[in-house]
């Protein structure tokens, strides 16, 4: 059975394949469009269509939009109420609403041949639900946690998956919200709505969770699954910040206490989850499971055996969520996600024609890995592009910007390169049988850098530029086995250093979509100060890089 996935009505519109129960594709438009999470300016912001994605993954696939079985629609309009209805304040819902009970002509205009018959509409939440459950190493069976903004006309979904069947606990209507919590706070604190929550809960280390008393006044769980979200008057706790201003200590301290009632609600929930399945296996998803910090915390005190977070977990995921939910109702058996890189790839000739178009000095060299390695023991900073693209947010070793950790100067020179906050901390890259010893507290393997870790004290000092000024570093691990170019960089470097970790980051500049072409990455590396670009078996250097 072929069953595409399709988002495309809030933000992050997305294209998923699932083939026989395997998942052979997904992508994000943004990848394509170049607008990140497919912001484009208001109203159209609503309703861009993954539509380039969708064409791809049935591309990469080797099919036709007439060869699939059905196509999965993340978002129910049928179960929709108008968002005064619901408490919130959105001018543009009608034109959302419109949108969706409009997508299967819209998404067969899109792909021709398809019959708009074959799309089925699958409940939002039940789509972030899927996504994580029935995509989870273990199998399809376990207990799921939903947290985001918004979907039809709820925020949360708690539940049990018994062999891929959903059986609802607890959800929670909207206005209360504790995805929308969260985006109201980043927007007063000067950033993006539905873009930069990450940014606050990395401001969120830098203060103290002084407000806490009168958060948990305001935001507080229910007997039934649920919780309550009252409205806050932020300027009361801190004034708003406007373009450009400069964010105080109260700011901080702001950030730290909704971070930290942030994770006290979760824990509740999931502790009440559990206490009705008597699970030991939690998946989470909706765009609060990008939390590392939240993540970490239920790793260590929910009950759970394991935790386990789908990498694409916000709206991204829910095409390919939507996707496995239709195919687990027919009765496919589902394969567990391999791994993130369920991208684009070029081959050599392909990179190689790119470079030539472009006019650049590059070289084929004979061990791609080794050359990186020399260039980051000599303190290069390196553009990293190598087999397919990630799915979600986070560059996990195929569009990456690498560095060398023992230099604690790296992490502002990173920031500079990227050009964005220099409160932004960057990540550690570690090969799998070395993690132990340096990292604690958080699970591991961590291969998709969703928790947080303590950092050994005797490795402080050794690789100071990916801990965070709460001594925590957020960890992706490496196996040799399913990243052999990576883990060989890895250990190349450790030859050199005696490190076995590297800086890894997105590779993209500040308020850009990750790389994923060959053009994204030399358009990249000609305006930031990179060292060195190394895209398949070839590298272009910097004038003082050359040998």
């Amino acid at each position: 059975m072929k069953v595409l996935g399709i988002n495309a009505l809030f933000h992050d519109p997305s294209a998923a394949l699932v083939v026989d129960g395997q998942v052979v594709a997904a992508a994000e438009e943004e990848r394509f469009s170049r607008r990140k999470h497919g912001h484009r300016p208001v109203p159209f912001a609503a309703w861009e269509g993954p539509d380039a994605a969708a064409r791809w993954c049935l591309e990469h696939a080797g099919i036709e939009a007439a060869d699939l079985d059905a196509v999965a629609y993340s978002f129910d309009h049928r179960l929709a109420e108008p968002a005064d209805q619901l408490g919130l304040d959105d001018p543009w819902d009608h034109l959302r609403q419109l949108y969706a009970r409009e997508a299967p002509n819209f998404i067969a205009h899109s792909l021709p041949g398809l019959d708009p018959g074959l799309v089925r509409f699958v409940p939002h939440h039940v789509a972030h639900a899927a996504s994580a459950a029935l995509a989870a190493p273990y199998g399809s069976t376990g207990d799921v946690l939903v947290l985001d903004g918004r979907g039809e006309c709820g925020s949360h979904l708690a539940g049990t998956y018994l062999d891929g069947r959903l059986v609802t606990h607890a959800t929670q209507r909207l206005p209360h919200s504790l995805g929308l919590l969260y985006e109201d706070l980043t927007a007063h604190l000067g950033f993006l709505r539905s873009s930069d929550e990450y940014k606050v809960m990395a401001m969120a280390s830098y203060g103290a969770p002084r407000f806490l008393d009168d958060l948990r006044r305001l935001v507080r769980t229910t007997p039934d699954g649920g919780f309550v979200v009252e409205r806050i008057d932020w300027s009361s706790m801190a004034k708003r910040l406007g373009p450009g201003e400069e964010w105080t200590e109260a700011h901080a301290d702001l950030a730290s206490s909704v971070q930290t009632r942030l994770e006290e609600v979760l824990l509740e929930l999931a502790t009440w989850l559990r206490s009705r399945s008597g699970g030991n296996r939690l998946a989470l998803a909706g765009g609060v499971a990008l939390n590392c910090v939240a993540n970490t915390v239920l790793h260590e005190r929910s009950g759970y055996d394991e935790v386990w977070v789908q990498p694409a977990a916000g709206d991204a995921g829910t095409a390919l969520g939507g996707a496995l939910q239709v195919a687990a109702d027919e009765g496919e058996a589902l394969t567990p996600m391999a791994g993130a890189d369920l991208g684009r790839s070029w081959t050599d000739d392909e990179i190689e024609s790119v470079l030539r178009t472009a006019r650049v000095p590059y070289e084929r060299v004979d061990d791609v890995a080794a050359e990186v390695a020399r260039c980051l023991a000599d303190d290069g900073v390196v553009a990293w592009f190598q087999g397919r693209s990630e799915f979600g947010p986070r560059a996990l070793g195929h569009r990456s910007l690498l560095a060398h950790p023992g230099k604690q100067a790296n992490l502002e020179r990173l920031n500079d390169v990227k050009g964005r906050e220099q409160f932004r901390p960057v990540a550690p890259m570690v090969r799998a049988e070395r993690a132990a010893e340096i990292f604690g507290r958080g699970p591991l393997p961590s291969p998709y850098m969703l928790f947080v870790h303590d950092v050994a004290d005797e490795w402080r000092e050794r690789i100071p530029a990916v801990i965070h000024v709460d001594g925590t570093a957020r960890v992706q691990t490496v196996d040799a086995a399913d990243k052999p170019l990576v883990a060989r960089m890895l250990a190349e470097f450790e030859r050199h250093t005696g490190l076995p970790v590297v800086v890894n980051t997105s590779l993209n500049t500040a308020g850009r979509p990750m790389v994923d072409d060959p053009r994204d990455a030399l358009e990249c590396f000609g305006s930031a100060p990179v060292d060195l670009l190394a895209i398949g078996s070839y590298v272009v250097r910097r004038a003082r890089w050359h040998p």
